[in-house]
């Protein structure tokens, strides 16, 4: 039988200590074949919380390297960590989301299944814990606001659109034909995506693998999910400078309210929302998605201007 490959899991931090730690006991925890060849890479990104002290001194049962570096942003952090990386095997996983046991398992084993197929990135599934359900939480993560499970129709055929750092793997090489992740993303938004968008045009293909799972330990309301849309929207006016031919891909061409306009209609969403939420409520999907495209309007709006 064909072993499985050896991997380097590969997490930028900032900030975030106490779900670090967290995610790091989960990985310990991972069932592993013998012989496997795995390592941890953490990127801090800059942390003024002690991260750096706290792992200076980490003792688990998987190899872990602390690289450091200022303050640069998601994309800097992931390319570093890729840069560092020993094994064949790249698997990003985010600073808050937790592997399920199987998860290790699950990427390598479908490396290795589908070795004809590479290079190969398996896309696993990231959902929210029980504590956090709740309906508007449901829809971003199932229908594309924040990630869309529930819109892959062929697992063996994903898009580009679905290459979510939280929980995904690909061949080291890949990254360093690609020239990694576009550093001029300021946030993490889109930059995975537009990576996505150039690998797939040369080759790389897509799986998904639901139960390779993460959980995501990362609160999100109305209010901090419109603020993160209009980053999203922001970063998003970056993306269609270096990629014109995605204009209508990422919202460019749609008409757009007046500023006040579409302020006040995504306040008065929000707040209809955040009242559904309180009782444990579902609203038509429509109406969670015209909040979700009002916030990211505004964003690229702005994003636009500014360029």
């Amino acid at each position: 039988m064909t072993p499985l490959p050896s991997a380097s899991i590969v997490i930028p931090t900032w900030n975030r200590c106490d779900d670090l730690v967290t995610v790091l006991e989960a990985l310990d925890g991972q069932w592993l074949a013998p012989d496997t060849k795995v390592e941890v890479l953490v990127v801090d990104d800059g942390s003024s919380d002690g991260t750096r002290e706290r792992l200076q001194g980490w003792s688990g049962r998987l190899p872990l390297r602390l690289l450091s570096q200022p303050n640069s942003g998601p994309a800097r952090a992931r390319n570093r960590g890729c840069e560092e990386a020993r094994h064949e095997v790249i698997l990003f996983l985010g600073d808050d989301t937790v592997p399920a046991p199987g998860l290790l398992m699950e990427h390598l084993e479908h490396h290795r299944v589908f070795a004809d197929q590479e290079p190969l990135a398996v896309v696993g599934y990231t959902t929210f814990p029980r504590a956090y359900d709740s309906p508007f939480l449901r829809f971003l993560n199932e229908y594309g606001p924040q990630f869309g499970y529930a819109l892959i129709d062929r697992p063996l055929a994903v898009g580009f659109n679905f290459f979510y750092t939280s929980n995904i793997s690909l061949p080291r090489k890949v990254l360093q034909e690609e020239g990694g992740f576009r550093e001029d993303f300021p946030a993490a938004a889109w930059e995975d995506i537009e990576f996505a968008y150039r690998a797939v045009a040369h080759g790389l293909r897509m799986h998904y693998q639901p139960r390779a799972r993460t959980i995501h330990h990362h609160r999100v309301d109305v209010r901090t999910f419109c603020l993160r849309q209009r980053t999203s929207g922001r970063s998003a006016a970056i993306f269609v400078e270096k990629h014109p031919e995605l204009a209508d891909f990422l919202g460019v061409n749609r008409p757009r309210l007046s500023a006040t306009a579409g302020r006040v209609q995504a306040v008065l969403l929000g707040a209809t929302i955040a009242a559904a939420e309180a009782i444990s409520t579902t609203l038509p999907h429509r109406l969670y998605q015209r909040f979700v495209d009002l916030c990211y309007l505004e964003g690229l709006a702005r994003g636009l201007h500014g360029r």
